[in-house]
């Protein structure tokens, strides 16, 4: 618990019942309250707006399938090219507000190795402001819309989050923000429909295969994604094709000197154990 949110004393008496934590959507409760009883409930997930309990909508599966994909791409990036630390499972950060404070659990977070907080292993809550947020995007209703969209846009630009984005399976609704030296998001989506980040230098991604949710083993070749989409499987191949045509090299030379020395194809191809049409095949190319 931040130790802003100390300021008053918090006992057991107080905690609500099964069923005021179960309903508790709209209700007005201190920071404090928040921390000891809301923010760790396990069956609704709450966000605290300065005062107020936010409850947490659902995703569609099909939006949870498309951000599973960014996740297992981010997943991957970061293997490779470690240079920051993923967190969810509804870890939540403070944001100090000019006006206001709030609390959010983005779906997906990203802190960078040279932020000044690190996560700490055993956190429960960031104390710092994550570099990279991702939502899910529910529809459900026009306020979770908004929530995202609007509120948690303004509210992630201020307390200088540096990237945002929105994950839905419409892609009018996808969003990626990255924020300016004004201090406002402008968009990452480049005229040719891929996404490159600028806080995580090299993550970069088409948004047809975020919808389409194209399986990464069949990225790897791509030159959008080879530098970190299974490179050890790229290096396993080069190797083999190395070492198939240093093989192919070795055969060539052993069939063109045993010709030289008069042996038919047949012959040659007892010698060296190898079926005679690929005998007769290497000597026709000679």
């Amino acid at each position: 618990m931040p130790a802003a949110a100390k300021a008053l004393p918090i006992t057991e008496d107080l905690r609500p019942n099964e069923d005021e934590l179960m309903n508790a959507d709209g209700r007005r409760v201190s920071e404090a309250e928040y921390w000891a009883f809301y923010y760790e409930f396990p069956d609704v997930h709450y966000e605290w707006n300065n005062g107020r309990l936010e409850e947490k909508p659902v995703s569609d599966n099909l939006t949870y399938w498309i951000y599973n994909w960014l996740r297992a791409l981010l997943d991957e990036f970061l293997k490779w090219h470690p240079i920051a630390r993923c967190t969810a499972l509804e870890h939540g950060f403070r944001l100090a507000l000019s006006d206001r404070v709030v609390i959010r659990k983005p779906d997906l977070a990203v802190v960078r190795n040279d932020n000044p907080v690190p996560l700490g292993d055993l956190d429960r809550s960031y104390r710092g402001v994550f570099d990279l947020c991702i939502e899910a995007l529910s529809d459900s209703n026009r306020a979770a819309r908004e929530r995202d969209e609007v509120e948690k846009r303004r509210d992630y630009a201020q307390a200088g989050v540096r990237e945002y984005y929105i994950v839905h399976h419409n892609p009018e609704r996808l969003t990626f923000l990255s924020r300016g030296s004004d201090g406002r998001f402008q968009s990452l989506l480049g005229p040719d429909g891929i996404v490159r980040s600028w806080a995580l230098p090299g993550f970069q991604f088409d948004i047809r295969d975020l919808l389409g949710r194209t399986p990464l083993d069949a990225l790897r070749h791509d030159p959008l994604y080879q530098a970190f989409v299974y490179p050890q499987w790229q290096q396993e191949e080069q190797a083999r094709k190395q070492a198939e045509a240093q093989r192919d090299a070795t055969r060539i030379a052993a069939v063109t000197k045993l010709h030289a020395l008069g042996l038919d194809p047949m012959q040659i191809a007892e010698a060296l154990d190898l079926d005679r049409a690929l005998v007769a095949a290497i000597l026709d190319t000679r």
